[in-house]
């Protein structure tokens, strides 16, 4: 098996990666908070662990990927500030909190499948695990990190920081904060400005409310991932990830949380996936440049010239590194499905290869390339120009300038589909060159250049061919017969 390296949050280097368990990885995703469509950047980041899913999975690990609902009404912001989403969008829809949370779990469902993501091997709901994050409450008030007002609990930074590194993980001096933080409600209960909700006192008004020890009321944000993740990954497991934005509060607040209760910090490789952007600005309903999935695929945002399929988005997702921005624009997509569309008909194309008695491509190099690049932080974009040199590979075999034995062709088929199909998560289109009717078509029409050039006619022959090539029609000659490739 070839090593791994992880590029570590926490310690802002890359770090080889050894799981707790041999063979086994514990992974925690910080999953979607049900109270609207799922945004782009969420898919980004899902599209992002699902593939890094697929790659362990490939090199032979047994993974237990766990990823949340957030079916809460939390206040998902610094300090406790602003409002519950779930319960607010209940009002402006006028349906029930968990109406909501149905409608927008399916969407979300909808989406991963449209984007070919795996499901997770444990996909826990907040609501669910009410009583688990009442016992974790339970047990970091005991230790001594937490404190009780009004019937509220909030987590004391103050103390917990003179024991363990606080801001270690985002970098931010909480110190530094205070003269940046305005005053906000609620502020007049805690002992310092920085200490969070483990649970809040539900106002007469707020639907959301459980029984607990400090009366009625709802787990802060936090807390669900902490007690989820312990409960079915261990006190400390493998990989945890999420979107750059969540690293502060919400991920900073995890570490806090699990090492008040359990004395230790709960993971070993942190992993962020970064930001999109659209047209070199930042993605923002503000802006007019936020646009959903499924806007995307049908082409209707008034920013989209047209539509682009789920496979070719994952695959322009995949061709930047997930901690770098991704920039939107119609030009970068319409050049993603481009190359998806090529790549995918060289995958059509790699059974149709005949062998020789010896090879003259080094198969093995390829392979070590293709390995080493989704080894390396899973650089997707590194394993693609590889692939694409598997492309030039296909192609200049069917031309006879390469020379493959038996034995190397089914090493490029199962390379090659292992990578495309397995690691990236790549599927073919009704929309490639095998469809049907255009097929048939196509048929057609290159079976009348074969009867022009059969009776010597190539000025009808270079015709046909020419016309074609204006409407962006390849065709490609070879002693198979002639193919076709449509680009966009």
């Amino acid at each position: 098996m070839v090593d791994l390296f992880i590029y570590n949050s926490l310690t802002r280097t890359k770090e080889k990666f050894t799981p707790l368990h041999k063979q086994f990885v514990g992974m925690y995703v910080c999953g979607p908070t049900v109270y609207n469509f799922a945004h782009l950047g969420n898919c980004r980041t899902f599209v992002t662990f699902d593939t890094v899913y697929r790659y362990l999975s490939f090199l032979g690990y047994k993974v237990r990927y766990v990823r949340n609902i957030t079916d809460v009404g939390h206040i998902t912001t610094e300090f406790d500030e602003g409002v519950d989403r779930i319960g607010t969008q209940a009002k402006l829809e006028q349906v029930e909190p968990m109406e909501i949370v149905q409608k927008y779990t399916t969407y979300f469902h909808d989406m991963m499948r449209a984007f070919n993501n795996h499901p997770p091997s444990i996909e826990p709901s907040a609501t669910g695990h009410i009583m688990e994050q009442i016992a974790m409450i339970e047990e970091i008030i005991k230790n001594g990190y937490a404190y009780e007002v009004n019937g509220s609990v909030y987590f004391d930074v103050k103390k917990y920081k003179d024991v363990f590194p606080y801001g270690e993980l985002s970098g931010r001096n909480v110190d530094e904060l205070l003269e940046n933080t305005r005053e906000l409600d609620g502020q007049e209960e805690k002992r310092f400005f920085a200490d969070f909700a483990l649970w809040k006192a539900a106002s007469p008004e707020h639907v959301m409310r459980w029984s607990s020890p400090w009366g009625e009321g709802f787990p802060g944000w936090h807390l669900e991932c902490s007690a989820m993740s312990t409960k079915y990954l261990g006190e400390e497991f493998d990989i945890h990830g999420g979107g750059m934005d969540l690293k502060f509060p919400h991920h900073e607040s995890e570490v806090a949380q699990n090492s008040a209760c359990c004395g230790k910090a709960p993971v070993r490789y942190w992993m962020h996936a970064n930001m999109l952007t659209v047209n070199g600005q930042k993605m923002s309903k503000s802006f007019g440049n936020s646009f959903l999935p499924h806007e995307l695929f049908s082409g209707t945002h008034t920013l989209l010239e047209k539509g682009f399929s789920p496979m070719v988005v994952r695959f322009f997702m995949q061709q930047a590194h997930y901690r770098s921005t991704l920039d939107f624009s119609n030009e970068a997509l319409k050049a993603a499905e481009r190359g998806f569309e090529r790549l995918m008909i060289a995958v059509e194309k790699v059974d149709t290869l005949t062998s020789s008695d010896s090879s003259n491509y080094d198969i093995a190099a390829l392979e070590k390339n293709c390995y080493e690049a989704m080894s390396d932080d899973f650089n997707t974009p590194i394993l693609i120009s590889h692939l694409f040199e598997a492309v030039k590979v296909i192609n200049s075999c069917l031309d006879n300038k390469i020379q493959l034995s038996q034995t190397d062709i089914e090493h490029l088929q199962k390379l090659v589909k292992g990578f495309v199909f397995e690691v990236l998560g790549l599927q073919a289109e009704v929309s490639s060159a095998s469809n049907d009717v255009s097929n048939d078509l196509m048929q057609v029409i290159i079976r009348l250049r074969a009867e022009a050039k059969g009776k010597k006619d190539f000025a009808t022959s270079d015709l046909i061919r020419d016309e074609l090539k204006a409407i962006n029609i390849q065709l490609q000659d070879s002693k198979e017969g002639t193919t076709w490739t449509h680009e966009k």
